[in-house]
């Protein structure tokens, strides 16, 4: 047997991987020997033959950024036309909607707004959970946070324990890109670091709130640094345990200031499996149909994944960049039992509706 065989055989029983072994595994291993690798560890896991999906929707609060990012189509600048905030009544006529087609939370996110201090989104949150107490508020990534804190002059810290008083539920994992800074300097200059990023992890799982990672690959990095990236997360998982998923997704470059070409599919789908298997402390693993469409997604369950991940009733970032694959629940289900599995709406800490 030879050392990839050897690396995929432990790994798919729980072995952990080092970052030579993960990257011998990313550029030569079997594409199908990595695939069943992956699912066979999703396999233990998760012995059942459940697929979990969430119906949700994600609800811009603003476009209106200062930070620039090069992959990043849907922003506006200040003083350029097209920017919003969204008023109380169509963020309550959104969460209608979303209440209305079973849904269960709603991922709230939007911009580095220089107008808007934490007072605004204390208020934002308050008016959900009055006017909408059963809906679960997944919102403010990381860089959010860093920016909440910078123009409110206070430590990321407060600025979590008092968004967790006003009604914050959990954090999504967006702004992680790649989590190397000298990625970040180049696709989002303006952003937190890399360390910022996680240690905003650390300090909402020590206040008791669950998060999700994210990874926006297919740009800038090498195949080592989405390595690191995963290896930053695994090394914060150990630590606090309070992640509850992974989701990889990929850049998509059209109408962005970044030259790239769009990742293939089955680079894709090697990734997903290889985020499997070095990420042994993670429970759950994500695909992205959102930027892959049905049929990888479908695929994906054969890759490491246990989650089709959102209904997205609502979703413009990457829409923003002219890909926008649609999915009614229903098609989500259809698509999970075509595949040979059970569909199983749940929460966010993946506990069934």
């Amino acid at each position: 047997m030879n050392q990839q065989s050897e690396l995929l055989k432990e790994a798919a029983k729980g072995g952990r991987l080092d970052r030579e072994a993960a990257l011998c595994l990313y550029r030569e291993a079997d594409f199908f020997d990595l695939a069943a690798a992956a699912h066979e560890r999703r396999l233990n896991l998760h012995p059942g033959n459940v697929v979990t999906y969430v119906v949700d929707r994600n609800i811009n609060y603003s476009n209106i950024c200062v930070c620039g990012c090069k992959f990043c189509a849907f922003y506006r600048k200040p003083d350029q036309d097209g920017g919003f905030v969204l008023s109380r009544e169509d963020l309550g006529r959104k969460i209608e909607e979303t209440l209305a087609l079973s849904g269960t939370q709603i991922l709230l996110q939007g911009s580095h707004h220089p107008g808007l201090d934490l007072s605004f989104y204390e208020a934002l949150l308050a008016f959900i959970k009055k006017d909408y107490p059963g809906i679960h508020i997944h919102g403010f990534s990381p860089p959010e946070i860093i920016h909440f804190a910078e123009v409110s002059s206070l430590d990321p810290e407060e600025v979590l324990k008092r968004l967790i008083r006003s009604g914050l539920d959990s954090i999504p994992g967006g702004g992680a890109e790649i989590l190397v800074d000298r990625v970040r300097k180049l696709v989002s200059p303006n952003k937190c670091s890399a360390g910022e990023w996680l240690q905003v992890m650390r300090s909402a799982h020590g206040l008791g709130l669950k998060t999700t990672a994210t990874m926006m690959f297919g740009h800038l990095e090498s195949l080592g640094e989405r390595v690191d990236h995963l290896l930053a997360l695994r090394e914060l998982q150990d630590e606090t345990g309070g992640f509850t998923a992974f989701i990889p997704w990929t850049f998509q470059p059209d109408n962005t200031k970044l030259s790239a070409e769009r990742i293939t599919s089955v680079e894709y789908l090697r990734t997903l499996a290889l985020s499997r298997m070095v990420l042994d402390n993670f429970p759950n693993l994500q695909v992205s149909w959102v930027t892959m469409g049905a049929k990888i997604g479908q695929l994906g369950l054969f890759f490491g994944a246990n989650d089709f991940g959102s209904t997205m009733i609502e979703e413009n970032v990457v829409a923003a960049s002219g890909v926008d694959f649609k999915m009614s629940r229903q098609e989500i289900e259809d698509t999970i039992q075509e595949a040979g599995f059970i569909p199983c709406q749940r929460r966010m800490d993946y506990s069934p509706v």
